[in-house]
């Protein structure tokens, strides 16, 4: 007869050989989907998406979390319009996850033949040149708004050498299929988690470029206002723009009419600075955020209002007493 001591490590097995089977088996239910909706196409992928997730949302949990962020950043609006607004990111999420399965064809623009008819169109193509050809790292900072992939696919379509920061979804299934698809449509990717900090600087020191969202909570971030409430930040794109004194420019994407997107890539940022005339990092966060809340104020339902982006009981008082003091902060672009 079996002792309680042999049957508990054989059971353990068993429950990590059953986990193994169910992530190959679920890795394979998602591969199965992302191959329909490439059949479908981006334009059908991208309809169904939205119908899906904009019909459902008002049974999904965090959309609550979704109103009461809407509510808070536009006090002024009523019910019905934050109830929009709510619909619109939920539709547009639904789009985004739609059009994943078809990203290495959803971009393509021709800037060598710009009045050629594209789903995509690009405003300041010149800056995705000029960092190309400059012979110097480069931060290029973003927001989840509209399909927020599109920049990386752009970098890589015209060789500009960029490894894309990007946080994996929690699901396991999910993530490995999301990879598969990023890998084969982008240029470098980094996973944000210990220790890319290291790989980052690598890229930088290397004379590459780096591209990152910055529009989600980061516990041990910088405080930075973001629609009048203090938001905690990541701040190492300030660190890095201090360090290197790179150029660093923000780029967003614009969901248009007729399954289209516009892409717009601002001049670089001119940085506020310390007494010492180095960058400030937190005034350099700030910046960079006050360029993506005017992004959001522009198309708020094209913004992914999902994520609890403000965690007030995370700041600390004498961060909260330093932000009620602070300026604000107001985009300066360098002329070029």
């Amino acid at each position: 007869m079996r002792t309680c001591s042999e049957a508990g490590p054989t059971l353990r097995r068993l429950k990590a050989i059953a986990a193994r089977i169910g992530a190959a088996a679920m890795i394979g239910v998602i591969r199965t989907l992302f191959a329909f909706l490439r059949m479908l196409g981006p334009e059908r992928a991208s309809d169904l998406g939205g119908w899906l997730l904009r019909s459902a949302s008002p049974l999904i949990p965090v959309n609550r979390v979704a109103l009461a962020n809407i509510r808070a950043a536009f006090p002024e609006k009523d019910e019905a319009e934050v109830k929009r607004i709510a619909r619109g990111a939920w539709e547009n999420l639904g789009r985004v996850a739609g059009e994943y399965a078809n990203l290495k064809a959803l971009f393509d623009y021709d800037y060598l033949n710009p009045d050629k008819p594209s789903r995509v169109e690009v405003k300041g193509i010149e800056h995705f040149i000029a960092l190309k050809d400059d012979g110097k790292p480069g931060l290029i900072f973003s927001t989840h708004l509209a399909n927020w992939e599109l920049p990386a696919i752009c970098a890589q379509t015209y060789d500009l050498e960029t490894t894309a920061v990007f946080r994996a979804p929690n699901d396991p299934a999910i993530a490995a299929v999301v990879h598969e698809i990023r890998s084969g449509a982008m240029g470098g990717l980094a996973a944000a988690r210990q220790g890319a900090a290291f790989a980052m600087q690598g890229v930088l020191e290397n004379g590459g470029h780096l591209g990152m969202l910055i529009d989600q909570h980061f516990t041990r971030g910088v405080v930075v206002p973001f629609f009048g409430r203090p938001a905690l930040t990541n701040p190492i794109m300030g660190k890095f723009a201090k360090r290197f004194e790179c150029p660093v420019h923000g780029v967003r994407v614009i969901r248009l009419p007729n399954h289209r997107f516009r892409l717009e890539l601002t001049p670089p940022l001119d940085l506020p600075r310390d007494a010492n005339g180095e960058i400030d990092v937190q005034g350099a966060m700030a910046m960079m955020t006050a360029v993506v809340e005017g992004w959001v104020r522009e198309y708020p339902e094209q913004w992914l209002w999902m994520h609890r982006r403000w965690r007030p009981n995370m700041i600390s008082a004498a961060a909260r007493e330093a932000f009620d003091h602070a300026s604000a902060t107001v985009p300066v672009f360098k002329a070029t």
